[in-house]
C-alpha cells in the first residue's frame, strides 16, 4: 500500500490530491481535477507542484520524520523545480519495484531516487542527463570471510546474494552469471542489509553510497562495505550513473528539467545540495556524459 507524503501542500493541493486518488496518494497527472493544469510542465509553469516518486532509499530519496521529501535526488529536484517557477515537491512513496510502473501509470511525474540508468530501463522511461556517477558496493559480514569484491567473485564463491527487487544490481547479478536460485530479492535497502546481518544471504549488492549510509546508521550490525567496483554486462564494465526518470511522453518536461539540472551542476550548486548526503565532487558526472551514451554503453543482459 502506498503512503501519502507531501511537502508544503496548501489546502487547495490537498483537496486536489484527495479528489484525484480518494485520499490515498497524490498523483500529478490527475491534478487537473482541482482546476489546475493536467500535465506536469504546464503545472510547473503555472507555479504548481511536481510530484516525485520515492522508495525510502537513503541517501537518495526518502521522507524525513516530518514527511518532507529529502535526500540527494529530491533536494536537487526541488532546486530545479523552484528555479523553473514551480512551487516545490509533493511525494508518493512506494516499493522500489513499483517505481517504474507507478510512473508509467501516472501516480507521479518523475522518479527521484537516483535511479540507475540501465538498458532495460532505457526502454521503459525517459531519463534526464546523468545526475551522479557512483560505483556498486557489496555489504558483507565484518572481515569479509568470503573475500568477495565483485559480482564475478560472488558467482565464483557460490554465495547467496541479496538485491532490491527490480534493481540494477539484480540485472547485473544475472549478467554476472549468478544463478537465480542464489539471488534473494527484498523490497527495501534496510531489508537487504538485515538479510545479510541475519544470515539469509551471505552478500548484498547496491550502490555503495546507499550501503555506507545504511551500515553507518546501524552501528554494531557486524557488517562492512567493500570498495566500489564497476559491474560488467556482456563482458563490458558498466558506468554506474543515476538520473531522474520521466514518462517517454513527457519529453518537453524532461528537456526543461534537464536544462535546470545542467545549470545546477555547472554552477556548483549541485555539489552544495548533494554534499550533506555523502556525495563529493567525484560523484559529479562529466559534462560530456550523456544518457544516450549510457543507454548504448549498457547492453542488455
Amino acid at each position: 500500500m502506498q503512503i501519502r507524503t507531501t511537502t508544503r501542500l496548501s489546502r487547495r493541493r490537498l483537496l486536489g490530491a484527495a479528489a484525484a486518488l480518494g485520499g490515498t496518494a497524490l498523483a500529478g497527472p490527475l491534478l487537473g481535477g482541482c482546476g489546475g493544469p493536467s500535465d506536469p510542465l504546464s503545472r510547473l509553469r503555472a507555479g504548481g507542484d511536481v510530484v516525485v516518486g520515492l522508495s525510502g532509499e537513503r541517501p537518495f530519496g526518502y521522507t524525513d520524520g516530518s514527511g518532507r521529501a529529502t535526500g540527494e535526488s529530491p533536494e536537487v529536484a526541488r532546486a530545479v523545480v523552484t528555479g523553473l517557477g514551480g512551487s516545490g515537491l509533493a511525494a508518493v512513496q512506494t516499493r522500489f519495484d513499483q517505481l517504474v510502473p507507478g510512473l508509467l501509470d501516472g501516480r507521479f511525474d518523475v522518479i527521484a531516487v537516483g535511479l540507475t540508468i540501465t538498458a532495460l530501463r532505457c526502454q521503459q522511461v525517459a531519463f534526464s542527463r546523468p545526475d551522479y556517477v557512483a560505483g556498486t558496493g557489496l555489504v558483507v559480514p565484518a572481515g569479509n570471510p568470503l573475500g568477495v569484491a565483485t559480482l564475478a567473485g560472488v558467482r565464483r564463491s557460490g554465495a547467496t546474494l541479496a538485491v532490491l527487487d527490480g534493481s540494477a544490481e539484480q540485472e547485473y547479478a544475472l549478467a554476472a552469471g549468478i544463478r537465480a536460485e542464489h539471488i534473494v530479492t527484498v523490497d527495501s535497502q534496510g531489508a537487504l542489509v538485515r538479510e545479510v546481518a541475519n544470515g539469509g544471504a551471505q552478500v548484498g549488492a547496491l550502490t555503495r553510497i546507499s550501503l555506507l549510509d545504511e551500515v553507518r546508521r546501524n552501528a554494531g550490525i557486524g557488517l562492512e562495505v567493500t570498495a566500489a567496483f564497476a559491474p560488467e554486462v556482456a563482458g563490458r564494465p558498466v558506468v554506474g550513473a543515476g538520473a531522474f526518470a520521466f514518462r517517454p511522453a513527457d519529453g518537453a518536461f524532461r528537456d526543461e528539467f534537464d536544462r535546470g539540472l545542467t545549470a545546477l551542476q555547472d554552477s556548483g550548486r549541485w555539489l552544495e545540495l548533494a554534499a550533506p548526503f555523502g556525495f563529493t565532487a567525484a560523484n559529479l558526472p562529466p559534462r560530456d556524459l550523456t544518457v544516450d551514451e549510457l543507454c548504448a554503453r549498457t547492453p542488455d543482459s
